[in-house]
């Protein structure tokens, strides 16, 4: 075998994988998993519930990061 047919060969082979890949992303199968995945980042505002109110020990505490550097002066 020589230099050009495995070239060829390796080419073949990765041109059937690139059709492969695209119908397995284009495929209508995978549009629920692909339509949630999308949404991802969305979902994370909605589950997570505020942490801040965990930390308050006082009254005092200060309300944001910036005010929290000036309680010590």
């Amino acid at each position: 075998m020589d230099t050009g047919t495995f070239r060829g060969l390796i080419t073949l082979i990765l041109i059937v994988a690139f059709i492969g890949i695209c119908l397995w992303a284009y495929s209508k199968r995978r549009k629920p998993d692909f339509d949630e995945a999308a949404n991802l980042p969305f979902a994370d505002d909605e589950d997570k519930q505020p942490t801040r109110d965990k930390h308050a020990s006082t009254e005092h505490e200060a309300d944001s990061r910036h005010d929290r550097g000036d309680k010590n002066r």
